[in-house]
């Protein structure tokens, strides 16, 4: 009590107010730019929405009208060119849909449809077709335009009576049941005068009559087109199997069906077009002999109208998915038809000036005769069913105004159909979105349903970082603790807990049985007690007390020690240390540590309880599918630094695409010094062109262990997990396996069916090695590890095709021409390198051949021979000799290009055409386009990056240790009697010490053994820690060394600090109280370090034999290698030493004018700039793509979230007022109260948590009657 008082007092002192907080909020994203584009893109979004749809329906309606038999543009006898026009207008977005097909069923999904599917799709789609040709090309060329506006909104007939229908099958009636009525009858009453109006007027005229028919017939043949939107609704809350049965099969044979009904829709629309022209007494001869001008009038006319179609239907599918459907989406459509019916109309208005000059008389002329005779000139007849019809329309797809719209939405759950209609864009926009039942009770359950909360477990494995690298990792975990905080009223996106994996933490004491913590793991315990403060008092005042920090648990486990620590938001950090003497140790292996812990025991253990209790296996199975569905690991470094929002964003990305096992972010290198400045455009341009790329066209192949978020039932399907905590035993595995497990993990998922994604907004900031040394060490480890599972990927290409829809062979292609790229990477250098040279000194291309081949020769040869430190130092060097040929060069080039003032020779249309790439690349990255002048060291880097470390990497492949974050073992100090030496005074007080640490350290469960209840020391409490030993990774060779260099240590029978009052005595902060592992869990631990996790026994002539194997591997791989770059090299010099082919062409200047010069083409070289060209161009198409797709889903973001985060702070601040107000009211007895009240809050969350446990299971009860 004495004590606390003092804790509060020094608390509370005035002249220390001042703090020392790290940076917290986000600096690296520009948001406030993005926010500014955001408006500006919406804005522009509707915009561009609102032109495309005027200006494909005002095409449209020229097309009609140039078909009128009264049109003065083109001769009655030319007619048949505009119909031909109007039936391309109807077919090209068939066509469209027939290539996409085609392309998804033959390198995704092609399951046949059974009979009856087909047979119902093909009826309807042929209703439709022929509906759609009836109406446009033969009926509305004889009505007038407004009637032509306004009758395709008559369309919503049919989909406004079914929208009615479903509702009363379903017994489910909401408020849209009313309008959907009313727009039934309204469109009815359109037609009715429609009919008034035409017929009425003249019913002796049997054309009009047959017109109008047919208007009205293929209009309402039309309104069948969008009949799956309502058969899902009704055929899903069916109970028929049969219904439910034919919707599964339309489902999954959409590709087949979609390439069907495409090839029938073309055929019937050429059928009707083909059998009207003859009909009507037209030939097809004259569409040949049409003079020019008309051709180019008609011509110039479908192309707008089939152009903007097409854009329109993309733009209107972006406004969705930003969250701005009724701003631009829904007004823009709206609007469109009055717009169009306006810019017919005000031509009649500007013309009316002239037509009183032409009468040529003094009579007065108003505009309403003007009017009724340019009526009555044109047979026109405006529609009084005009009004009626656009209303309908309106009534009919209001319920739209009220669509729930996830944050990235997929294209299929927003429209029902991939078809869009080019006669009628904005009425096949509206009418083909999903509708949905909504009731106000049926809607809160839909959106509980949709909105399952995740659980998202943080994993770090740490190792060797440094304070200022816990530091980072540790405030990114405490600022996503604010940011999702897990208290009442709790965010219903995702929860989550942090896991820290702490190897080798644990380090042996002279004169100790008990093994204390090293070094690093002290320094994360400050790193926590640091940054809980922080958090726990960055909102205080200056003269406020501060909060202290709450007692946290330390646990012994059977792999070393836990220590939990509950976040200032209710969020849990659970920190892992690890003892190498009791578990295997090393990155991989805490990986699997944690798989089976989380995924394992957390996720599975409980259900199998529930099971043995007796409960249905059925039930339980799905509700551990849909767990394994929505449980994620974000997979970290120790050094990671991160914002809320990135994880947000790869959380999105998961949840809305299902076949998705992995997602990783935009990692971004920090540090200083050239190396990094290297890394830091290597890693944008990778990310910018190569994942981009690989994102677009197949599936990422790699998602880093450094920020990538996991799904658990990707995790833990066949051949993942269980294969993934393989021990590796031959010596290919040493490679792929344990040199790149981030990458053996992808390839994993990759074969098993899953897709990994690339999240361009996630980002996320880690350590770059900053020594030449350190990184070599790491490209030494990634690039055969690399080599191993891209070749382990295209040996299965047939298998993984088959399996994995985002794998086609066409991608598989693309990456084995990658792969071939980088094995031939050290000849393609040696060629550059023999061009420079010929360049540089004016000798001949097959003499600087030999002359850039000598010096990698020399080098590889050296490698083989040499440790690895000297092989480094020795590319070093040579990698600054290359990088002065590169850059002179690089100048060489440029004053050539000036000096001869042209820029069309190969090499320097190639260097300016990959520079304006790179640039504009970079400019799509404003952010990051400060490190376009990194790319100048990276043009220099390029001989050591993909000549020497290819080299130096290829060589080493046998040396399987890690290679960085490594530290060299401390001198042992020489224990002297004058450094035990004590007074009497300080041996008295180190006696009491020593009998307060003992009696603290036994006080143990009665289970454990009386060896673990005492502990030794020497007189000195607190030792100087041993560094540990430098440590490779994840090989057993490495693991019994590591065993091998543990020295027996003297024992002395004295007290010993233990880990437990070592932990507690770094802080006088946080008070740690010791807990317990339950039976259950001690056991699994026990039994999965028994069965996976066991530490490498030491035997010696089994590390003999694998590092052997490890060599052969390493020469049969290097000999197979190198003779490939011998072979182009060969072939090169062949090609230039006897002139076997070379390509001559002239040379011409800017203006094309010949200079008389002579330019050679070499093949080899030709072929190399060809391959890298067509390269790039593909990558920056999928950056293109992918650039813009990242900005929807930023825009979509900044929509969603801050209304989101608004909410809840709402509810939260009214729970804190009312909490307030009721303990001001009590406060005379406010300790009894609170404790009453925290009771009662218990109660309440108990209460809430079981009412909604049987709300879910109600709920799931009826998904499963449904389903």
């Amino acid at each position: 009590m004495e004590e606390d008082t003092v804790n509060i007092e020094e608390l509370k002192r005035p002249w220390d107010t001042c703090r020392e907080i790290p940076l917290i909020e986000e600096v690296h994203t520009p948001w406030k730019l993005i926010k500014l584009l955001k408006i500006i893109a919406l804005f522009a979004v509707a915009i561009i929405v609102f032109g495309l749809v005027v200006c494909s329906k005002a095409s449209f309606l020229l097309l009609t009208t140039l078909s009128h038999e009264g049109a003065k543009t083109l001769q009655a006898e030319q007619k048949p060119l505009t119909l031909l026009c109007i039936g391309c207008s109807l077919i090209a977005p068939s066509v469209l849909l027939l290539f996409k097909s085609a392309w998804k069923a033959c390198y995704k999904s092609s399951k046949l449809p059974r009979k009856a599917s087909a047979a119902l799709v093909l009826f309807f789609e042929f209703v439709v077709s022929v509906g759609m040709a009836v109406l446009t090309i033969v009926a509305m060329p004889h009505l007038d335009i407004v009637t032509n506006v306004t009758i395709l909104s008559s369309v919503a007939v049919l989909s406004a009576l079914l929208q009615a229908v479903a509702q009363c099958i379903v017994k489910k009636i909401n408020i849209f049941l009313l309008p959907s009525i009313i727009a039934s009858l309204v469109i009815f009453l359109g037609y009715g005068l429609f009919i008034a109006l035409y017929i009425m007027k003249d019913p002796k005229d049997v054309k009009t009559a047959i017109w109008v028919g047919l208007a009205i017939g293929g209009s309402l043949l039309v309104s069948f087109n969008w009949w799956e939107n309502y058969f899902r609704v009704i055929s899903v809350k069916s109970k028929s199997n049969f219904l439910k049965n034919l919707f599964e099969d339309l489902t999954k044979s959409q590709n087949m069906l979609h390439i069907f009904s495409s090839l029938l829709r073309i055929v019937v629309t050429a059928c009707v077009l083909g059998a009207y022209v003859p009909l009507a007494e037209m030939d097809w001869k004259i569409v040949t002999s049409i003079p020019s001008r008309e051709t180019r009038i008609v011509a110039i006319i479908i192309g707008v109208q089939l152009i903007s179609s097409a854009l329109c239907h993309w733009f209107a599918l972006a406004a969705c998915k930003m969250h701005a459907i009724r701003r631009c989406f829904i007004l823009p459509l709206y609007l469109s038809s009055l717009a169009v019916i306006a810019l017919f109309i005000v031509p009649v208005v500007i013309y009316y000036q002239d037509y009183k000059l032409a009468l040529n008389t003094t009579e007065n002329i108003n505009f309403t005769r003007y009017c009724t005779a340019a009526v009555n000139e044109t047979n026109q007849s405006p529609s009084g069913a005009a009004a009626s019809w656009w209303i309908g329309l309106v009534l009919a797809t209001i319920h739209i105004w009220y669509l729930n719209i996830y944050r990235i939405q997929k294209t299929q759950d927003l429209f029902v159909r991939r078809l869009y209609e080019g006669a009628f864009i904005d009425q096949s926009l509206l009418l083909n979105t999903r509708f949905h039942i909504q009731t106000k009770k049926g809607r809160k359950k839909h959106d509980r349903e949709d909105a399952t909360t995740a659980m998202v477990y943080l994993c770090a494995t740490m190792w060797h970082e440094t304070y200022e690298e816990m530091m980072n990792i540790m405030i990114s975990v405490f600022r996503l603790d604010k940011y999702r905080p897990n208290v009442e009223p709790k965010f219903d996106d995702f929860t989550f807990e942090a896991h820290f994996y702490f190897d080798d933490a644990f380090e042996s004491v002279k004169g100790s049985h008990h093994r204390q913590l090293n070094s690093y793991a002290n320094d994360l315990v400050k790193v926590i007690t640091e940054v809980y403060g922080i958090f726990k008092n960055l909102d205080r005042t200056f003269f406020e007390v501060q909060q202290q920090i709450p007692d946290q648990s330390i646990i012994e486990t059977p792999y070393g020690a836990r220590l939990v620590v509950q976040m200032p938001h209710g969020n849990k950090i659970v920190v892992h240390f690890k003892d190498k003497e009791k578990i295997r140790n090393k990155k991989r292996w805490s990986q699997i540590m944690y798989l089976y812990y989380l995924l394992g025991w957390k996720l599975m253990t409980k259900y199998h309880g529930d099971w043995k209790m007796g409960g249905n296996e059925n039930y339980l199975s799905k509700k551990i599918q849909r767990e394994k569905h929505n449980t994620y690991l974000l997979a970290l470094d120790g050094d990671t630094d991160f914002h809320p929002a990135a994880v947000m964003l790869l959380i999105d990305r998961l949840k809305m695409y299902p076949r998705v096992g992995a997602a990783c972010g935009r990692i971004h290198p920090t540090g200083s010094g050239p190396t990094v400045w290297f890394q830091k455009f290597e890693y944008a341009v990778s990310h910018w062109l190569q994942k981009t790329a690989e994102h677009v066209f197949g599936s990422v192949l790699c998602s880093p262990g450094c920020f990538s978020l996991f799904r658990a039932e990707a995790l833990m399907d066949d051949n993942v997990m269980k294969k993934y905590s393989t021990q590796s035993t031959e010596p290919s595995h040493y490679i792929q396996y344990d040199q790149g497990e981030d990458r053996w993990l992808c390839t994993l998922l990759l074969k098993q069916g899953w897709r990994v994604e690339y999240n361009a907004a996630s980002d996320a900031y880690t350590n770059a090695p900053q020594e030449f040394k350190e990184l070599y060490n790491q490209r030494r480890r990634w690039g055969p590890s690399t080599m191993a599972n891209v070749v382990d990927l295209l040996g299965s290409t047939n298998i993984v095709s088959k399996k994995n829809p985002s794998m086609s062979k066409l991608f598989m292609f693309y990456q084995l021409f990658g792969m071939i790229s980088a094995i031939l990477a050290p000849s393609t250098i040696c060629l550059m390198v023999a061009g420079s040279l010929s360049f540089l000194f004016n000798i001949s291309g097959a003499t600087a051949l030999v002359i850039s081949v000598i010096p990698p020769a020399i080098y590889l040869g050296l490698c083989f021979k040499l440790k690895a430190d000297t092989q480094i130092t020795i590319a070093a060097v040579l990698s600054i000799l290359y990088a002065f040929l590169m850059m002179v060069v690089t100048m060489s080039i440029i004053a050539s290009m000036v000096k001869e003032k042209t820029i069309l020779t190969p090499s320097s249309i190639f260097i300016v055409a990959m520079s304006i790439i790179y640039i504009v690349t970079a400019l799509m990255h404003p952010q990051e386009l400060p490190l376009v002048f990194y790319g100048i060291l990276y043009i220099a880097c390029v001989p050591s990056a993909y000549l020497l470390l290819t080299i130096y990497s290829m060589v080493n492949m046998n040396s399987v240790s890690w290679g960085t974050r490594e530290t060299k073992p401390a001198a042992e100090a020489a224990t002297t009697a004058a450094t035990v030496q004590q007074t009497t005074s300080q041996k008295a007080k180190t006696t009491l010490k020593r009998l307060c640490s003992w009696m603290k350290c036994c006080k143990t469960s009665n289970q454990r053994s009386e060896d673990e209840q005492l502990s030794i020391r020497q007189d000195n409490l607190n030792p100087e820690p041993t560094q540990p030993e430098p440590q490779p990774q994840n090989t057993i060779v490495d693991d019994a060394s590591d065993n091998e260099q543990e020295e027996e240590e003297t024992v002395i029978d004295s007290p010993v600090q233990c880990w437990k009052s070592q932990l507690e005595s770094l802080s006088s902060d946080i008070q740690l109280q010791e807990g317990f592992l339950e039976e259950d869990e001690n056991q699994f631990w026990k039994e999965l370090i028994e069965r996976y996790l066991k530490p490498v026994q030491n035997d010696k002539a089994k590390q003999e034999q694998i590092k052997n194997d490890l060599q052969d591997l390493r020469n049969k791989i290097n000999f197979s290698f190198f003779i490939l770059n011998a072979f182009w090299l060969v072939a090169a010099f062949t090609f230039q030493a006897f002139n076997v082919f070379n390509i001559e062409i002239n040379s011409v200047d800017m203006h094309l004018n010949q200079t008389g010069g002579k330019i050679q083409i070499e093949p080899m070289n030709l072929m190399f700039i060809v391959g890298f060209a067509l390269s790039v161009l593909l990558q920056f198409i999928g950056m293109f793509y992918h650039r813009i797709t990242t900005f929807i889903h930023y825009v979509a973001f900044l929509e969603t979230e801050p209304k989101q985060q608004k909410s809840a702070t709402k509810k939260r601040k009214q729970k804190d007022s009312i909490s307030n107000a009721d303990s001001s009211s009590g406060f005379a007895s406010s300790m009894e109260m609170s404790s009453i009240t925290q009771e009662e809050t218990e109660a309440e969350i108990s209460d809430e948590a079981d009412s909604e446990d049987e709300l879910s299971e109600s709920d799931i009860g009826e998904w499963e009657d449904e389903a």
